[in-house]
């Protein structure tokens, strides 16, 4: 009955999280596991729920048998402007019309002895997620020049609605062993599944911008599989507990369908990351705890390459264009994540928490021209959650997450293809997220 029972969940999460889109930290989601994820993302070095493919692998040897299934709301809130294009007439402005995504996840975990932890970790990032709607340029107007096709355009000078939509599935099966009282390491295989489609970038599929016309926009969903690992360590040192964990780069197949948009021919690859955690109890109803994250975006050339790039395919570097090695990417750069969380028990039955997260902005204004396709702008993000226990076995947890609004302006790459030098576009994101999971000892 209880094989059955988390069977079903997990299936239920396979079913659900391609469709999922979040980005908090970049296109990453600030935490995984609903009890993180309500503490600002802060958990390295805990051991609460059973996400730890997702985190920390090596801290599974504290928790004990037990599984999580959650589901957040998540509503990002995304828009982009043009002004200052004057004569040129590409002026304008949109807001994302995909504003509600629901994402699951979920986490088993068991015990194999006092000293050896095995589970499995079922999560998803996305994030580069929009739906804007066309026509906000007219057909007179200088996008004529980028597109032979009637206007009028949408606001990067293609045809019809305009969007990227990115998502990504992780199954990490971990494993977990106690090597000495206070140490424990841990691994766990990842096994990443992504899909991607395009829509609206006409002005870009032609010989003179990408190495694969016809590949570029309005294909449909394509989608790819790829393998990488995290490994962690775990140290319990009665109130205090220290976590480290290390995540490689995903290596991922190419997107055919897409060979002509992103950087060596349709790869796109998930960044390594890296993260350090503390966590203090001072009694037995407090808990801090605070965890900093690298995530290096440069590992991925499609994610990280300078839009600029494309200039350089003008003066006949076709390794720059569209599709080519050092093809123009969305510029986005390294970042640095600090989470803090704490949590509270009044009561056997219930645990409060609080947490702030703060993230670097990936996207440079050189680069906000793409970016109307991904604004990852986001920097704060402040949370809280809640657990209630339904009796010893089972409990419900859930969180609340305001992203506040932050915007990037930037000179137009379009200034340099013949519009005005004074042309600037902004692009703006904040977010909305709650979520609520049950779990299960047994």
């Amino acid at each position: 009955m209880k094989i059955r029972l988390v069977t079903s969940a997990v299936l239920a999460a396979l079913a659900c999280l391609p469709f999922a889109a979040q980005a908090t930290d970049g296109y990453f989601s600030h935490a995984y596991g609903l009890k993180s994820l309500g503490m600002g993302g802060a958990g390295i070095a805990l051991a609460q729920e059973p996400f730890g493919g997702a985190s920390n692998p090596a801290a599974m040897t504290a928790l004990g048998d037990e599984w999580q299934l959650g589901l957040t709301w998540f509503s990002p809130r995304r828009d982009a402007s043009r002004t200052g294009s004057g004569p040129a007439g590409i002026d304008g402005s949109v807001s994302s019309d995909s504003k509600s995504f629901f994402i699951p996840e979920f986490g088993y975990n068991h015990k194999l002895g006092a000293d050896t932890a095995i589970g499995v970790s079922v999560f998803g990032n996305g994030g580069m997620n929009t739906d804007y709607a066309g026509d906000q340029v007219p057909a007179a107007s200088a996008c004529a020049a980028f597109n032979p096709s009637p206007g009028p355009y949408n606001l990067l000078c293609g045809n019809g609605r305009l969007g990227v939509n990115l998502t990504q599935l992780m199954i990490a099966p971990y494993a977990a062993f106690r090597i000495a009282p206070a140490h424990s390491l841990g691994i766990a295989p990842v096994i990443a599944y992504q899909r991607f489609s395009a829509d609206g970038l006409q002005a870009f599929d032609n010989p003179m911008l990408s190495t694969s016309m016809g590949n570029v926009t309005n294909r449909g969903f394509d989608d790819a599989f790829g393998f990488g690992a995290r490994v962690g360590y775990y140290g319990d040192f009665g109130p205090v507990s220290v976590g480290l964990a290390y995540a490689t780069k995903v290596r991922m197949g190419e997107f055919e369908k897409y060979k002509g948009l992103f950087a060596e021919q349709g790869a796109f690859d998930i960044p390594s990351n890296w993260s350090a955690g503390l966590a203090w109890r001072p009694d037995p109803k407090w808990l801090i705890a605070v965890d900093y994250e690298r995530i290096d975006y440069s590992d991925s050339a499609s994610v990280s390459n300078p839009s600029t790039n494309i200039l350089n395919c003008f003066g006949g570097q076709a390794s720059a264009c569209l599709g080519g090695s050092m093809g123009a990417g969305f510029g986005w750069q390294d970042v640095d994540v600090w989470k803090f969380g704490v949590q509270y028990a009044p009561s056997p039955a219930w645990v409060l928490r609080a947490g702030y997260n703060r993230s670097d902005n990936p996207i440079a204004s050189r680069d906000v021209t793409f970016n109307i396709l991904a604004p990852g702008v986001i920097k704060d993000h402040y949370t809280a959650g809640f657990t209630y226990r339904l009796d010893a076995k089972t409990e419900i947890t859930g969180y609340g997450l305001y992203a506040a609004k932050n915007e990037v302006t930037g000179t137009s790459l379009l200034a340099s293809l013949g519009a005005p030098p004074t042309t600037t576009e902004t692009i703006r994101m904040k977010e909305y997220a709650i979520g609520l999971g049950y779990t299960a000892r047994f």
